[in-house]
């Protein structure tokens, strides 16, 4: 069991760990998103190993309260909080600029629900802006299987001024977003998007 701290509760669609936390709340994970996650994981790799890009999954530090040990070579974490409120999911380097991001899911086909996204998360985004830094989402729509890039300053400017709206609607994801192509490897090829907005050639 994995509670949160500050009332924000842990979505059952999130596979990592990326929200804050609740005292109170107990958490149960799906398996919903692994693949999304797995495929991003993977598309790090291979830029790494192809000396593309450094970009790394970000640790969320947890406190341990309670191990059970079912076997005496084998413990099992049943209670546990995470210590801090997450920023974003991804960080890392690309040519000499700074690039963050959140990748997030849903399983709707129409819009992209704005309860994914918390405030601290938004500021967060804003920060990395103010210093020149390149901050976006991926939105990846599970039954559609469609993944879009999204910069965070259109992101940021919805959030504030639609805030009443309970959800992106999937016309302004298309407007505004950019569609990845369904590629073999990478299999998320979100730094060519980076790259061509820097003024250069896709590595595809």
């Amino acid at each position: 069991m994995i509670n949160y701290p500050l009332g924000i509760k842990k979505e059952r669609s999130r596979v990592h760990p990326a929200q804050a936390k609740s005292s109170c709340n107990p958490v149960e994970f799906g398996k919903r998103g692994m693949s999304f996650e797995s495929d991003i994981n993977a598309t790090n790799e291979y830029y790494l190993a192809h000396n593309i890009a450094v970009v790394h999954k970000k640790p969320t530090p947890v406190q341990i309260v309670h191990v059970e040990y079912p076997k005496r070579s084998r413990a099992k974490i049943t209670e546990a909080y995470f210590r801090e409120a997450s920023t974003t999911d991804y960080s890392g380097v690309y040519q000499g600029h700074y690039i963050d991001f959140e990748a997030k899911e849903t399983s709707q086909k129409q819009s992209f629900p704005l309860k994914n996204f918390h405030k601290h998360q938004i500021e967060h985004m804003k920060s990395v802006l103010k210093q020149d830094g390149i901050a976006f989402v991926l939105l990846h729509f599970s039954e559609r299987q469609e993944t879009y890039y999204l910069s965070s300053s259109f992101l940021i400017k919805f959030f504030e001024e639609k805030h009443g709206l309970k959800s992106i609607p999937l016309a302004v994801i298309q407007e505004q977003g950019i569609l990845l192509p369904q590629a073999t490897i990478p299999r998320i090829p979100f730094i060519d998007i980076i790259h061509s907005q820097l003024g250069g050639d896709s590595h595809s």
